[in-house]
């Protein structure tokens, strides 16, 4: 069996981010990280294939930065690393990245597919849906554990009563909320192992993928509105005040 785990690399939540030109100014960008969500498809892949053996391919889609996210993943176990080579991501839409994804899924030989439920700086939650669509697979979302089940597997998901449990067969999509585990660290014998593994790089072209134009228009990127100074109260004359504000400014209770 081939598990395949799709990954981006997001500005860290600590950097600092600026816009340029109605769009994130990448350059500016100090540090990136491995999207959280991700961490947790990552590391449930690994426990599948711990489980019930086969290769783990670590596909992400981005410029020449992202080499190193893949070997991040090679240093805690990940068997494949394939970059799709696009050089401005940010130009692509939704659509137009699950394609490129699909299709070294495809390429890759993999019949189960993991994902975080949306990126960290997008929070779009359109991956794994799309990729499940292009693929014709099943999916299952907000997922939190995957088990394998003979010829199938087991999904563990919140519901309304608490959670459920989804049994799907192959092909199929998982993306992941909060795992049950976090992501294992590399030891110095993964990290030095990851920088002499081959990442296996493909174009658009490669994958027989053909673009065109984006179908999305971004109008404008701004920040969020910042937030108003906090309010200071003393005194037992404030209580109804600090009440009201509580209840119908700040909604808690």
């Amino acid at each position: 069996m081939t598990i395949a785990v799709l990954l981006k690399q997001v500005p860290d939540t600590t950097a600092k981010i600026s816009v340029s030109g109605n769009r994130v100014d990448e350059g500016a960008v100090a540090k990136w990280s491995m999207s959280p969500y991700d961490e947790y498809a990552l590391e449930s892949a690994l426990q599948l294939k711990g489980s019930v053996g086969g290769d783990l391919v670590a596909i992400t889609a981005g410029p020449v930065r992202c080499e190193k996210l893949l070997r991040d993943a090679a240093a805690v176990g990940a068997d494949t690393l394939v970059h799709v080579s696009v050089d401005d991501i940010g130009a692509l839409d939704s659509t137009q990245v699950q394609a490129l994804l699909a299709a070294a899924v495809s390429k890759s030989g993999a019949n189960v597919v993991f994902c975080g439920k949306q990126a960290a700086d997008t929070n779009s939650g359109s991956t794994g849906p799309g990729v499940a669509e292009i693929l014709n697979a099943a999916c299952v979302t907000l997922v939190s554990e995957v088990s394998s089940d003979g010829g199938g597997f087991i999904a563990t998901r919140p519901s309304a009563a608490g959670q459920e449990k989804v049994g799907v067969n192959s092909p199929c999509v998982f993306a992941f909320d909060k795992g049950l585990t976090e992501m294992r660290r590399p030891n110095v014998r993964g990290i030095m192992m990851a920088k002499k593994k081959p990442v296996d790089v493909w174009s658009a072209a490669d994958l027989g993928v053909d673009l065109g134009a984006s179908t999305v228009t971004i109008e404008a990127h701004s920040p969020p509105a910042e937030k108003p100074p906090g309010q200071k109260f003393e005194g037992a004359d404030s209580v109804p005040t600090v009440v009201s504000k509580l209840r119908d400014e700040a909604n808690v209770i």
